[in-house]
């Protein structure tokens, strides 16, 4: 097979960007592909923008060394390359006795990760942030925010001066695998590569069943909804202020996140979505929400959790019922100081017996790589993911 280009990669986030930026610093000829007519329209655009430092993940995984590595590789990429970004530092605040094992469980785990962290008592909370109260907490001074989708604009302008092609409005509409290469038809005709990338975040295990591999696994899609502190309130909030996470589900709950330009998002929730890009209740894909219906680990993740998602989709339903959530660590907010903001949907993968996938996943046969799990930290980590998925399309290249 003659190929129009060395590596193919779908998707035009964050990820595949960054995996074309270092596919082309390695020499390699790239194309990428968006079904969508601009970059970085789903998960990359939709988040809070906050640079993590690693403190949440299991010592020894993925997300663990790639996000601490990953947060002070971002700072100085934006430093580099211009990008509106400042290290803001963190507080996560424990306001009930219950949580306190867990804060104790996290400060463990962030020591272990190599990050630095301080324990605060409620005078060394107000020290940070005057109007939050709780009982105890951990600063991360390594936490920052920075504009992620300016980020992914400034990778594809880098792997663009290298000779990268991207080509926005042009869905994947068939694989067709061979030994000496992949074929991938689009609506304006097929390209032939050495070897395509599936960096296709909430359809990419579509996109590997599509080229003949079965992942295992399923694209959940679960909406966070935020809302924004009004103007005349941001002032509550110096910076970022999470609370203790439930380790037995992969979100982090309602927590205040000042961004790179001033404003507040408070949130998010997380519900199950009733399209893959369902950013309200109103947006409604049968195909979608019936593949989840069929998939076994769905059911399975909504018998394990569901006095979990009820709390969810009660604060989704119910302003006043998220107002409450918000006090818990802002006790002076009210409904009005609270108005909608655009929610984001998490590609979440989950494995046929019902396990959510906590790490990145990758996968592949032959001359294809798969990126089948880049939730958060993978923003933050993004350099080094591309760096990964590179390495294993130029193995898979020979």
């Amino acid at each position: 097979m003659k190929h129009d280009v060395q590596v193919l990669v779908v998707g035009g986030g964050i990820v595949g960007l960054s995996t074309a930026y270092a596919l082309t610093r390695a020499g390699t000829s790239v194309m990428v592909l968006e079904k969508e007519s601009a970059l970085a329209t789903h998960q990359t655009g939709r988040n809070s923008g906050v640079i993590h430092s690693g403190v949440y993940y299991r010592p020894g995984s993925l997300k663990a060394r790639y996000a601490t590595e990953g947060a002070r590789e971002m700072v100085e990429f934006c430093r580099e390359q211009g990008v509106a970004h400042e290290v803001t530092g963190k507080l996560v605040v424990a306001t009930d006795p219950s949580e306190l094992p867990r804060l104790a469980a996290l400060a463990e785990r962030g020591r272990a990760n190599g990050i630095p962290l301080r324990e605060l008592d409620p005078a060394g909370i107000r020290d940070h942030e005057p109007e939050v109260t709780g009982i105890a907490g951990l600063h991360l001074a390594t936490t920052g925010i920075c504009d992620y989708t300016a980020v992914a604009r400034r990778y594809a302008a880098l792997a663009g001066e290298r000779g990268a092609e991207l080509r926005l409005a042009t869905p994947v509409l068939d694989i067709a695998r061979r030994a000496d290469g992949v074929t991938v038809t689009t609506p304006t005709g097929e390209i032939r590569c050495a070897v395509l990338v599936n960096c296709a975040g909430l359809h990419s295990d579509r996109i590997a069943r599509l080229a003949g591999d079965d992942p295992g696994l399923r694209i959940v899609p679960f909406r966070g909804e935020y809302y924004e502190l009004t103007p005349a309130r941001r002032s509550l909030v110096r910076g970022l202020v999470y609370p203790v996470p439930d380790p037995a589900f992969p979100f982090l709950g309602v927590h205040l996140t000042r961004g790179i330009h001033g404003d507040v998002h408070v949130g998010p929730n997380a519900v199950p979505a009733l399209a893959r890009e369902g950013y309200d209740w109103h947006t409604i894909s049968l195909r979608d929400l019936a593949g989840t219906v069929r998939f076994p680990g769905a059911w399975t993740i909504a018998r394990r959790h569901w006095r979990y998602e009820l709390g969810e989709l009660h604060r989704s339903l119910s302003k006043r019922a998220f107002t409450a959530a918000v006090r818990r660590l802002l006790p002076t907010i009210t409904e009005s100081d609270l108005r909608p903001a655009p929610a984001g949907v998490r590609a979440q993968a989950v494995a046929r017996d019902g396990t959510l996938l906590d790490d990145f996943a990758f996968a592949g046969t032959g001359r294809l790589v798969h990126v089948l799990n880049a939730p958060s930290p993978a923003a933050t980590a993004s350099l080094a993911i591309g760096r990964e998925v590179a390495r294993r399309a130029m193995a898979a290249a020979g």
